[in-house]
């Protein structure tokens, strides 16, 4: 019994009234877990960063790096010779990349540290509501000021909350002119605040880029620390060593404020622009605007978990944009202006520029379309001061008078109205219904003169360009005709004008420009349609001698042009070709010449065409020639075409004042050309004499000097 009682009191302490106990079991299973646990970790590990290692440590880096790009300097615009006409001026900065989480309590206080630094001129478009915002954004302020608002206005008429900024605009409401009547020191913190405050995340902007000082720079730098996004850098601004010469036509660039035009913004933002990028928004700056565009520099900013800028390096210096190289000469275009304005000065001096616009001359290679120079000066009336205003070349719009004659012609040969050197009768034309219609040089009833194709381009006669114009109708000339009503000789003789460039475009390298003023047909019908009105077939007479439609001074530059090639329009062009930089970031090597553009050819005989230049020619020699006496002595043998347009001055006060539009275009040599002018005086007093021809002649001859006689 000893025996059996010593058995049970060892008996295994698992086992209890023949029960075995489990304890063991789980332990092991929990053992397991953990250890199954642990190799899934291990394995996790493993994953990570020997088989995703790169990957996974990519996304990391993406989650605190992120790459913030600025502008770099626009390319250059360089004359013909290699002038520099439009450059850039390097300025010494300070820049703000705003964070992606960045608060407007946080730019608060940055503004605030930065405008105790630095000085801030106060920004002149500073509105109340930009003082509303620097106040508000500090938090206590916003709170007190919340208080004002009664409860009810802030729940919309279903008893909803308004959103968080209605609810700001109702705080905006209460606060008063003396809380955000503030100190000196305070307006430069608004000021920087209201920059920051518009700037998109991530996005570097200038702060301040103008008269920043040596002194500025470093103590910026050295308060780093206490001013996240601020840094020092290099901004630039367009320069023009020529001042106001061709000023216009270069065109402008828009501000980092103004940012991106509105009716472009949306394209350019597809093509990787941002909203606040400068850009060219006129003329060839516009034209150009993916050529002279910079390739952007871009910096790695290092973000904390709230979005705050924690650092910032320069990853890559950016690419100044290509350049281009203009057709105009600068030295000749500002001998061209010093004649314009000589002339025109001494026009006003003896009183015969009462309601004129001004003057304008274009200078062009007929063989490329190449635009050496187009000068311009806009007149006051009431000063008398001139204005610098090349566009009015391309915009301005004026009736040239007997100058266009050349395409009268054209239109005869083209219709078959006109056979070889036709002779037609120069005497007054007396019709029905409109006054008496007839040349300046013969308005003597009953006076015949016999008028060929020659003589009626060097003489200039109205009746002969008329016979063509009645041809065109379908009858000829008798005295006290009834004119036929057939509006289609308008559209015969414009569709020949629209091939020498008058009434169509000249293709001008720019994106906006004037293609002339002519009137629809549709407006010389009456209301229902039914009837052409009184007068009309009388103003088919008045256009064919150049006396109805209006074109610019480009335009008939080309059209002189056209003649003087025998019937090629070339399209007008400002610039040549884009080069790129060389180490300096000067003018570089050639990366794209533009051959010149041949518009259409306007098709005659080579018999027709040398009898209109034997016209051309008859206008500058032969006795009868309305600009022999202007063009004697000339350095150039010059051939071309005088108008005199009959106009009216409406000044706005119910009267009308009778001026003319005196007109000439020419070209040069006569058997060889290599220059073209034209030139308008609008709406001068009668009687001027032969101002357009000196300033056309004076043109030739420094054109002469400069280039022929080398």
């Amino acid at each position: 019994m000893a025996s059996n009682w010593f058995k049970k009191q060892n008996a295994s302490p698992n086992k209890k009234n023949g029960y075995k106990s489990h304890i063991p079991f789980r332990l092991n299973f929990l053992f397991f877990i953990i250890f199954a646990a642990f190799l899934a970790m291990i394995g996790q590990l493993a994953y990570v960063q020997i088989i995703h290692g790169d990957t996974f440590t990519a996304m990391i880096t993406a989650s605190t790096e992120k790459t913030v790009t600025k502008s770099t300097p626009r390319g250059m615009i360089y004359d013909t010779n290699g002038k520099v006409l439009v450059g850039n001026t390097g300025l010494p900065a300070i820049t703000y990349t705003k964070g992606s989480g960045t608060s407007a309590a946080q730019m608060r206080t940055v503004a605030q540290n930065l405008a105790k630094l630095i000085n801030v001129p106060e920004d002149a478009a500073l509105k109340e509501r930009d003082k509303k915002d620097f106040f508000l954004a500090d938090d206590d302020n916003y709170q007190m000021v919340l208080k004002r608002v009664p409860q009810a206005e802030l729940k919309d008429e279903h008893g909803d909350n308004l959103s968080s900024g209605a609810v700001y605009a109702k705080v905006v409401d209460q606060v008063t002119a003396e809380e955000i009547n503030f100190s000196a020191e305070d307006i430069e913190a608004t000021t920087l605040f209201t920059r920051m405050n518009g700037a998109y995340a991530l996005t570097t902007i200038y702060l301040k880029s103008e008269n920043v000082s040596n002194e500025e720079l470093a103590v910026v730098a050295e308060n780093a620390s206490y001013l996240p996004g601020v840094s020092t850098g290099t901004d630039w601004e367009r320069s023009y060593p020529y001042g106001s010469t061709v000023r216009s036509i270069l065109g402008t660039v828009s501000t980092e404020k103004t940012g991106l035009p509105s009716e472009s913004a949306d394209q350019l933002v597809a093509m990787g622009y941002s909203l606040n990028d400068r850009v060219g928004t006129s003329y060839l700056e516009q034209q150009y605007e993916f050529v002279l565009q910079g390739i952007k520099a871009q910096n790695k900013v290092t973000v904390d978990t709230q979005g705050d800028i924690t650092n910032q390096v320069e990853t890559f210096t950016g690419a100044k944009g290509d350049n281009i190289v203009s057709t105009i000469d600068i030295d000749f275009q500002q001998k061209v202006e010093a004649i314009l304005k000589e002339k025109y000065t001494d026009m006003i001096a003896k009183k015969l520029t009462t309601y004129s616009d001004g003057v304008y001359a274009v200078v062009m290679n007929p063989n490329t379309g190449d635009v050496i120079s187009l000068a311009g000066f806009q007149h006051d009336l009431v000063t008398n001061e001139l204005t610098d205003n090349p566009l009015g070349t391309i915009n301005s719009v004026f009736v040239p008078g007997s100058s266009i004659k050349g395409a009268t012609i054209t239109a005869g040969y083209q219709n078959g109205i006109l056979n070889g050197n036709q002779t037609f009768i120069d005497q007054p034309l007396q019709f029905q219904g409109t006054a008496t219609k007839s040349s300046i040089f013969n308005r003597t009833i009953g006076n015949k003169i016999n008028m060929d194709v020659i003589r009626a381009l060097g003489e200039s006669s109205n009746v002969f360009m008329m016979h063509i114009a009645l041809g065109l109708m379908g009858t000829t000339y008798t005295p006290n005709m009834s004119l036929p009503n057939d509006l289609t000789v308008f559209n015969k003789l414009r569709s020949v004008y629209e091939q020498f460039g008058l009434g169509s475009s000249t293709g001008i390298d720019v994106p906006k420009y004037s293609t002339g003023l002519v009137t629809p047909t549709q407006n010389f019908l009456s209301s229902d349609g039914s009837t052409i009105l009184p007068g009309t077939m009388g103003l088919a007479l008045d256009l064919s001698f150049g006396n109805y439609d209006s074109y610019t001074a480009m335009q008939l530059a080309q059209y002189v042009s056209t003649i003087a090639t025998s019937g090629k329009r070339y399209a007008a062009r400002l610039v040549k070709g884009v080069y790129g930089n060389d180490a300096d970031g000067n003018l570089g090597s050639v990366l794209e010449n533009f051959n010149p553009t041949l518009l259409n050819t306007v098709d005659l005989t080579a018999e027709q065409w040398d009898i209109i230049h034997q016209g051309f020619y008859a206008t500058t020699h032969q006795s009868y020639g309305t600009a022999t006496a202007g063009m004697s002595g000339s350095k150039y043998d010059i051939a071309g075409k005088t108008g005199t347009a009959e106009t009216y001055y409406y000044p706005g006060d119910g009267t009308q004042h009778e001026t003319v539009n005196n007109s000439f275009v020419g070209y040069a040599p006569a058997d060889n050309p290599e220059v073209a002018v034209a030139v308008i005086l609008p709406h001068i007093d009668s009687g001027t004499g032969s101002y357009h021809q000196q300033i056309a002649k004076a043109i030739f001859d420094t054109y002469y000097d400069m280039y022929a006689n080398k």
